[in-house]
C-alpha cells in the first residue's frame, strides 16, 4: 500500500493550509454576525454608534426627527401605534436606508407596559426621543381622559423601562401649551406653567415626572418647549399627512393647504375678538427642520445628572391672518376664509423668548421666512393629495 506523504507535495501541502486558514476565518467571521448568534444588531452596542429610541417616529414631527438622525449616522428604533402616524412615512425611511442595523420600526403602544418592557429588553438603546402623544388643543378639551392617558400614563411608562434597562438619556418633546397664557411676552423658560387646557395639563404632568425622577438618578433629561410646527423635509422626502378625520383639529397650515387643493370648501379661523393687533390668535411657527435640528443638539449636550429646559421658537408672533395670507402666497390659491368664534382652550397671545438655547445649545431657527416654509410644504402636499397612500407628479 502506498502512504500519500504531503511532505513530498509541497505545493498541494501549501493548498491545504491555505484553505485551513479560509476555514477558520469564515467561521470567525460568521460568529460576529447576527444571523449566527442569533441577536440582532439593534441588541448589540457598538463603539461609535448612537442607537436611539424614537417614540412616535412615524409622525408628522417624529419622522423627520428619524431622517435626521439616519442621515447623521444614528441607529434608529421607531416605536409607533399608527393611531396618528404613518407607515408610509416609514417606508420611505426604510427605502433611503436600507442598510441591515440602521432603522427598525415596531408597532407598539406605548400604554402596554409589558410590550414596552420587552422593546427596551431586545434592544440596546442609548437615548430616547420622546415623540409619542396626541397633540390637539381642540380634541383635547373634548377628550381629556385620553389625553392624561396617552401623554402623562405613557410617559411613565416608557420612564420606568427606560430605569429598569438602564437607559440613562431622555430628549422630551413639550410644548408652549404649558405656560397656557402668560401675562408678560415673550415667554422664557422662566414664565409660570399655568396650561388652560388638557393637552397642556398632561404635558406639564409628564414634565414634572420626569424632572422629579431625574433628580433621584444620573439620567441626563432635555426637555423641548415648542411652539407652532410648520414645513416639511425642504428635499421633499416627507411631509405632513394628518389622517381625513382629524383635519378639523389638525394644524392650521394642514387646513390652508386642504382649502388650498378643494378637499374643504374654506379656511375656517376660529376667533376674531382676542386683544391682539388684528383680533385673531398670534403664534411663534417654527419649521420642522429647525424644531429637528434642536433634538439633536439636545441631544448633544444631554449630560448625566442634568435636566435642561429650554423654549424652541423664532422669537418672533405672527397673528394668524398674517399666516393666512402668507399661505395664500405660498400656494397661489385665494384662499376662501370664514370667521367663527373662538375654539375652546385657545390663548390669544404665544411666542418665545430663544435666547436660552441659543447660548446653552448654540441654536438659532434658520427657516424663519414663513412664505418660503409654507411654499416647500406646499411642494410636498400637491405630489401627494391623498398623504404618504399616493404620490403624483407634481402640478403647477
Amino acid at each position: 500500500m502506498d502512504f500519500f506523504d504531503l511532505r513530498k507535495q509541497p505545493h498541494l501541502l501549501g493548498k491545504v493550509v491555505v484553505a485551513v486558514l479560509l476555514i477558520v476565518v469564515c467561521v470567525f467571521i460568521l460568529k460576529q454576525s447576527p444571523a449566527f448568534t442569533g441577536t440582532s444588531l439593534f441588541s448589540r452596542r457598538e463603539i461609535g454608534v448612537t442607537h436611539v429610541l424614537v417614540t412616535g417616529g412615524a409622525g408628522y414631527i417624529g419622522s423627520h426627527a428619524t431622517l435626521r438622525l439616519l442621515k447623521d449616522s444614528c441607529r434608529v428604533t421607531v416605536v409607533d401605534n399608527l393611531s396618528r402616524g404613518n407607515i408610509g412615512a416609514i417606508k420611505v425611511l426604510q427605502k433611503l436606508f436600507p442598510e441591515p442595523g440602521r432603522l427598525q420600526f415596531i408597532f407598539a403602544d406605548l400604554g402596554d407596559a409589558k410590550a414596552v418592557d420587552c422593546i427596551f429588553a431586545q434592544n440596546t438603546f442609548d437615548a430616547v426621543m420622546h415623540f409619542a402623544a396626541v397633540a390637539y388643543v381642540g380634541e383635547s378639551t373634548i377628550e381629556p381622559l385620553r389625553y392624561y392617558h396617552n401623554i402623562t400614563s405613557n410617559t411613565l411608562v416608557i420612564l420606568e423601562s427606560m430605569a429598569k434597562h438602564g437607559v440613562k438619556t431622555l430628549i422630551y418633546s413639550s410644548t408652549c401649551a404649558t405656560y397656557g397664557e402668560p401675562e408678560k411676552m415673550p415667554i422664557t423658560e422662566e414664565t409660570p406653567q399655568s396650561p388652560i387646557n388638557p393637552y397642556g395639563k398632561a404635558k406639564k404632568m409628564a414634565e414634572d415626572i420626569i424632572i422629579d425622577f431625574a433628580k433621584t438618578t444620573d439620567l441626563a433629561v432635555m426637555i423641548l418647549r415648542y411652539f407652532n410646527v410648520i414645513g416639511s423635509d425642504p428635499e421633499g422626502r416627507l411631509g405632513e399627512a394628518p389622517r381625513p378625520e382629524l383635519r378639523e383639529q389638525g394644524r392650521i397650515s394642514g387646513a390652508c393647504f386642504d382649502a388650498a387643493r378643494g378637499i374643504i370648501p374654506g379656511l375656517k379661523v376660529k376667533g376674531t375678538d382676542y386683544s391682539t393687533r388684528d383680533g385673531t390668535c398670534i403664534r411663534d411657527y417654527i419649521d420642522v427642520s429647525d424644531l429637528v435640528d434642536a433634538h439633536v443638539k439636545a441631544l448633544g449636550k444631554a449630560k448625566p445628572k442634568s435636566i435642561g429646559i429650554y423654549n424652541v421658537g423664532t422669537g418672533k408672533g405672527r397673528s394668524v391672518k398674517e399666516f393666512v395670507e402668507a399661505c395664500k402666497k405660498a400656494t397661489g390659491v385665494e384662499i376662501k376664509v370664514d370667521y367663527l368664534g373662538r375654539r375652546p382652550g385657545d390663548y390669544a397671545e404665544v411666542y418665545s423668548d430663544p435666547s436660552k438655547i441659543k447660548r446653552e445649545l448654540n441654536w438659532t431657527a434658520k427657516y424663519t421666512d414663513l412664505e418660503k416654509s409654507l411654499r416647500i410644504a406646499w411642494t410636498w402636499q400637491k405630489s401627494h393629495r391623498n398623504g404618504y397612500s399616493t404620490a403624483s407628479p407634481i402640478s403647477s
